[in-house]
Formats: C-alpha cells, sequence, structure tokens
C-alpha cells in the first residue's frame, strides 16, 4: 500500500528528510522514531501529499500521492498537527460532520451512529455537547483524533499522537489504531514514546537526520 524509495526532502543547503526506503503492507504498522528534527513530520508530509520529495520514489496504492487528488485523499487520513475546529460547532457536531462528508451513503443517522462510537471508542461521549474551546489541551488531541477516525480510509497517518495525553489515554490511542490496523489499514505512526511503540507494536523505523 506504501512505498517509499530513497525519498529524500532537501531545502537549500538543509535536509529535512533524509534518504529514506520502506514498504507497509495492507494490515501492517510501522513506528517512526528519531530526535526532533529528523524528519519524522516531513515523512508523514509527503507521505499524506502534502510535501513533493527532492529525490526518490513514493507511492500510495500505486498512486503518486499529492493532496489535491481526490484518489489519495480518499486512500489517506492523516493527523499531523491539530485539525480546523470551529468555535461554534460542538464536539458531536464536528465528529458527525465529518462522517456525513466522507459517506453520503450512509446517511444522516448512519452519522449520527459513527460519530457516536468514535467518541465512546475515545472516551469522549460526555464531552460530546461541549465545544472545542471548554476541552483541556489533551482532550482536545483526542477530539482531533476523533475527527481523522470518523472517516474512512486505507492508510492511516499519526504525527505524534501522545502528546498532551496521560498514559491511560495514550492507551485509548493504541487500541483505536490497532482497531483500524485490524481491518486492513496501513499504519504510520510517529512518536517519541516507548509505550505506544510497544503497543502498536510491528516494524519500528528510525530516522537519524541529516549526517
Amino acid at each position: 500500500m506504501i512505498v517509499v524509495a530513497d525519498a529524500e526532502v532537501r531545502e537549500h543547503d538543509a535536509t529535512l528528510l533524509p534518504t529514506t526506503s520502506f514498504e507497509v503492507r495492507a494490515g501492517e504498522a510501522v513506528v517512526v522514531r528519531g530526535a526532533n528534527g529528523a524528519g519524522k513530520s516531513t515523512l508523514l508530509r509527503v507521505l499524506a501529499g502534502m510535501r513533493v520529495p527532492s529525490g526518490g520514489r513514493v507511492s500510495i496504492g500505486g498512486l503518486a500521492p499529492h493532496a489535491r487528488d481526490r484518489r489519495v485523499r480518499r486512500l489517506v487520513a492523516a493527523m499531523i498537527g491539530l485539525p480546523p475546529m470551529a468555535a461554534d460547532l460542538t464536539v458531536r457536531d464536528h465528529v458527525r460532520l465529518v462522517a456525513v462528508t466522507w459517506s453520503s451513503a450512509r446517511g444522516e443517522s448512519g452519522s449520527e451512529r459513527i460519530a457516536d462510537e468514535v467518541l465512546d471508542e475515545l472516551g469522549l461521549a460526555a464531552l460530546a455537547a461541549r465545544f472545542p474551546h471548554e476541552l483541556s489541551s489533551g482532550q482536545t488531541q483526542l477530539f482531533g483524533l476523533a475527527l481523522l477516525l470518523a472517516r474512512p480510509c486505507e492508510v492511516l497517518l499519526l504525527d505524534e499522537p501522545e502528546q498532551r495525553l496521560d498514559a491511560d489515554r495514550i492507551g485509548t490511542v493504541i487500541d483505536a489504531v490497532e482497531r483500524r490496523r485490524a481491518a486492513g489499514a496501513a499504519v504510520v505512526v510517529t512518536t517519541h514514546s516507548d509505550a505506544l511503540e510497544a503497543g502498536i507494536g510491528g516494524r519500528t523505523l528510525w530516522l537519524r537526520g541529516a549526517a
């Protein structure tokens, strides 16, 4: 599903992503680790089609990733930083909007069910009627993840999803990611967390940054 062959990103004299190669099949997970500045977030931006590599080859489902390609957008769900949030929509409104937008065939009742299921999965059901500004930093992190998981995807990209989370909430994220992987998604997660790496399992790719 994901093929990265000698991909690199350079900008002027700076190396943002060192030469990197790996593959991820459907139903597999790769955990990407490395120091700050090693290229972890840049790698995810390349996979999501938000950044074009300076060299090498990258493909997602046989397609060159580009964020403006509707086929790629249907394949890839990426959380790289928190998504935009509307101040006048509740938590549940946001998640339901994502669910109905990505699969109109589900209908109104289907999108409501999906929203409730995702919020319950991430321990946010009791916060469904709150507005984004009423959430704690950890709750906001899980809310951002809920917006991602409310849509279908075949590739799941998460950039340090453990940020701002207590240890027990990291377990919640691990369980949610494992469900998507078991359902056939190819997963790439960047992290600084030993617990997240161990919980997700799969292979670990270390980025060493510029030589």
